[in-house]
């Protein structure tokens, strides 16, 4: 099936020929009577496309499967020197009945309504990104210095207030604060959703107790990666999110690595470069790796690189359903209070909470010490590395 925006032309190959060629609307009744008209032996390709989710969700009972073709990988359809719907949709078939098809994994219920969810935090977060911009933008054309504190705090919104501004920049800047509570609201709304997913996920609460993992880029992982049994490797994953370098390698001519390749889901590559930054504040071997990477390479290639070493972390752990071996169980119950708080649970005066811990300073004090040490037992063995003499090249 060769699908477009309202219809999509089908090819139906029986022993190698095809039989019949068709177009069928893209809507729930049209597509429901010719999925009917098929049987549980039967095969659909499909190319991964915006609305191919609801496409595969409304054949899957009819059908023996729907397989999920990589456009990007079609490169006989995305090459070919006459191009039709006709043509297309017969390539899709022909290629699957060879097994030569490249496919793409079909998400669970659970896993697309996570995907929809980030995808809308994301809109949204540009939305407050692009507003707050254009708030600095008014300041900065009428000669006004950055406020020191939270800009967009009540002492901030006070300050605002008290500019001297012209009639129209202050209107102006009156509807873009209006908008600004009116977006953040929406933020609001969504991460207390998150916030009580990441409460009802086991998965999420583990990838939590690696240092600069929050909800968010638990939640936003999690919803690209669906199940982890898909990704054989570490090294998969990594690659998955478009974390490993390029590499080129013809002939006798010895490898090139480039640049990262990008591919992959762009949000969770961007969340986990976030993390590796928050990583390098917090003491362990992960900021130990930060720095290393930091004096050979500089700042944003160490955050690449941090981020590709939490991508081979969280494949681990959720491989082996298990914890951070450096985590910091105070720390931890801290940040999954300070998230059910967010998702809407009730303060508890008077007695101690789940996260008290983190509040004693000679607990907080010495899960420190546990992780300073881990970091500087990092920093030995890097040391002992580079002081080991290199073996002689053959011949």
């Amino acid at each position: 099936m060769d699908i477009h925006r309202s219809f999509a032309q089908v090819a139906i190959l029986e022993d190698g020929n095809v039989t019949q060629q068709l177009r069928v609307d893209l809507v729930h009744g049209p597509l429901i009577n010719f999925a009917r008209t098929l049987s549980l032996e039967d095969e659909v390709v499909i190319e991964a496309t915006g609305n191919t989710a609801a496409v595969e969700r409304l054949m899957r009972p009819y059908v023996k499967r729907v397989a999920i073709a990589n456009p990007r990988l079609v490169r006989a359809i995305a090459y070919a020197r006459v191009k039709t719907d006709k043509i297309d949709a017969t390539i899709l078939a022909r290629l699957h009945a060879a097994g030569f098809l490249p496919e793409v994994w079909a998400a669970d219920e659970v896993t697309l309504t996570r995907r929809r969810q980030i995808a809308e935090r994301m809109a949204i977060l540009e939305q407050v990104v692009r507003i707050k911009s254009r708030i600095q933008a008014i300041l900065h054309a009428n000669l006004i210095p950055k406020y020191t504190g939270h800009l967009f705090g009540k002492a901030g919104r006070k300050w605002l207030d008290s500019l001297p501004l012209p009639d129209d920049e202050r209107a102006m800047l009156g509807r873009l604060i209006i908008e600004l509570e009116r977006v953040s609201g929406h933020m609001a709304e969504i991460d207390k959703v998150l916030a009580q997913q990441t409460l009802d996920d086991p998965r999420a609460q583990r990838l939590m107790t690696i240092p600069g993992v929050s909800s968010i880029v638990a939640s936003t992982v999690l919803a690209s990666i669906g199940d982890v049994s898909r990704f054989p490797t570490a090294q998969k994953l990594s690659s998955y999110f478009g974390l490993t370098p390029k590499v080129r390698q013809s002939g006798d001519q010895p490898a090139r690595h480039g640049r990262i390749s990008k591919q992959g889901n762009s949000d969770a590559r961007r969340m986990l470069v976030e993390a590796a930054w928050s990583a390098k504040t917090a003491p362990g071997p992960l900021r130990a790796f930060f720095h290393r990477v930091q004096v050979k390479r500089g700042a944003a290639a160490a955050a690449v690189a941090t981020a590709r070493k939490l991508a081979v972390m969280i494949w681990h752990i959720l491989s082996r359903e298990g914890e951070y071996i450096f985590a910091r169980p105070a720390f931890t119950a801290m940040k999954l209070r300070k998230l059910a708080l967010k998702a809407g649970a009730p303060r508890e005066y008077g007695r101690a909470g789940p996260g008290r811990d983190y509040w004693i300073k000679e607990i907080r004090h010495k899960e420190m010490d546990y992780v300073e040490r881990a970091e500087r037992a990092y920093e030995r063995m890097v040391e002992a590395w580079r002081d080991k003499p290199r073996k002689p090249a053959p011949g």
